[in-house]
C-alpha cells in the first residue's frame, strides 16, 4: 500500500501531455497569471480612463509612448482596430515627429522620447510607420559621442548616449537607446553597437573589462562612468539591470565576463522589496520595470540568491506589484517621488509593462 501510493505521489509531481511524455514545469504560477492579467486589465483600465482628450498621457510623448506599449503588448494584444484608445496616442507621438527625426514635444529627453516612441511604434506592427522608425533610428544614432564629436576612444563618455542636447551620457539613456535599435532592428554589424559597449563596458564595477581606474569588482553597474546619484561609484538595481539589458540586446553572450558579473551582483543583491544600493526607495519602480526587461533577456526562469535559496523572479515580480496596486489599478510610488515616481501615468505604464515580459513567456 505504501509503495502503491509512493508511485501515486511521484506520479503526481510529474506533469503529463496527452501521450504521456512530461510536460516542463510552467515558468509562473497558473494561478498567479490569472492574477497577473487581471491587474493588468485594471491597470489599462486605469490608464484608459486617464487619457487626455490630445490622446496623450502627461501631455508627454515618452509617458504616451510607454502607456502604448503596455496596451500592444499586453496578454489582450490590443491593436489599432481596437479603436480610438489606440490610435489617438500613435496620433499624439506622431504629430512630434522633429524634422531632424526625432519625436518629441520639447528638447528636453529627447533621446528618451524618441527611443521609447519608436519601440512602440514598431510593437504596432503596422509598416506605414516604418519611414518615422528609419528617421528615428538615424537620430539615436547621431546622439552616440564618439572622435567625430571630440570624444576619442580613451575617453571616459565614448560610445555614450544622453538626453538629446548637450548633458553628459548615462546609461540609463543608453540602455533606452540600445532597447529602441535592437526593438526596430537596426543592423548588428552597425558600428554603433560595439561604440555602445565601450560605454557600457565603462559604467560596470568589474576592473576585469574596465579600463577605468575608479571600477571597483562587484560586478554592478552606475549611473555613468564614475558616477552614482546615490553616492560615489557604487552598483545599483536599476542601472545593473540596465547595464545587463544593454550588454545582451547589442549582441554580448552568455558567458561573457561583463554578462556574468552583472548576473552575480543581481544574484548577490536579489530582491523586489526595494531599488538595492539606492537611497530611500527611489526609482522603485524604474527597477522593477528594467528588472522584468533583463530577467527576460537573460532566459532563465528562476534565479539562486546569495543565500542559496531558489526563486521563480516572474512569481516575486507579480506578487510584489499586485501587493501595491492601488484600488483604482493604478501604481505609483508613494516614498518617492524623484525621476517622475510621483506620477501614476508613468508608474502604472512602467508596472504593466514589467508584468507583460513576467505573463508572456
Amino acid at each position: 500500500m505504501r509503495r502503491v501510493l509512493s508511485i501515486a505521489l511521484v506520479g503526481c509531481s510529474i506533469l503529463l501531455s496527452a501521450n504521456g511524455i512530461a510536460v516542463a514545469e510552467p515558468n509562473m504560477d497558473p494561478e498567479l497569471r490569472n492574477k497577473a492579467k487581471r491587474a493588468v486589465d485594471k491597470g489599462l483600465r486605469y490608464l484608459r480612463e486617464h487619457r487626455l482628450e490630445d490622446g496623450s498621457w502627461s501631455k508627454s510623448v515618452g509617458v504616451t509612448a510607454l502607456a502604448l506599449r503596455a496596451y500592444l503588448q499586453s496578454h489582450r494584444k490590443y491593436d489599432e482596430s481596437d479603436g480610438v484608445f489606440i490610435t489617438a496616442p500613435i496620433d499624439f507621438i506622431l504629430k512630434h515627429v522633429n524634422d531632424d527625426g526625432s519625436i518629441g514635444e520639447s528638447m528636453h529627453n529627447r533621446n528618451y522620447n524618441t527611443a521609447v516612441a519608436i519601440t512602440a511604434l514598431q510593437a504596432t506592427g503596422n509598416p506605414k510607420y516604418q519611414e518615422t522608425i528609419r528617421n528615428a533610428q538615424n537620430y539615436l544614432k547621431g546622439l552616440q559621442l564618439d572622435d567625430t564629436d571630440g570624444y576619442p576612444k580613451e575617453h571616459k563618455y565614448f560610445g555614450g548616449i544622453g538626453y538629446g542636447g548637450d548633458e553628459r551620457p548615462d546609461l540609463s539613456n543608453q540602455y533606452l537607446a540600445i532597447e529602441a535599435l535592437r526593438a526596430t532592428a537596426l543592423d548588428p554589424k552597425d558600428p554603433l553597437w560595439e561604440r555602445a559597449l565601450v560605454f557600457v563596458s565603462r559604467s560596470q564595477n568589474n576592473s576585469e573589462t574596465n579600463d577605468q581606474e575608479w571600477a571597483g569588482n562587484d560586478g554592478g553597474f552606475t549611473y555613468m562612468p564614475g558616477y552614482s546619484p546615490h553616492g560615489g561609484t557604487g552598483s545599483y538595481g536599476g542601472m545593473t539591470h540596465a547595464g545587463l539589458i544593454s550588454l545582451l540586446f547589442a549582441g554580448v553572450d552568455k558567458n561573457d565576463p561583463r554578462v556574468q558579473a552583472a548576473y552575480k551582483w543581481i544574484q548577490a543583491n536579489y530582491t523586489l522589496e526595494d531599488n538595492p544600493g539606492a537611497k530611500k526607495k527611489q526609482g522603485l519602480f524604474y527597477y522593477y520595470h528594467a528588472f522584468a526587461k533583463s530577467m527576460k533577456a537573460y532566459a532563465e526562469p528562476k534565479i539562486t540568491d546569495a543565500n542559496g535559496v531558489t526563486h521563480n523572479w516572474r512569481n516575486d515580480l507579480a506578487t510584489k506589484l499586485l501587493s501595491v496596486q492601488d484600488p483604482d489599478g493604478a501604481w505609483v510610488n508613494t516614498e518617492s517621488g524623484r525621476w517622475w515616481e510621483g506620477n501614476k501615468d508613468l508608474v502604472t505604464a512602467w508596472s504593466v509593462i514589467a508584468l507583460n515580459h513576467a505573463i508572456n513567456d
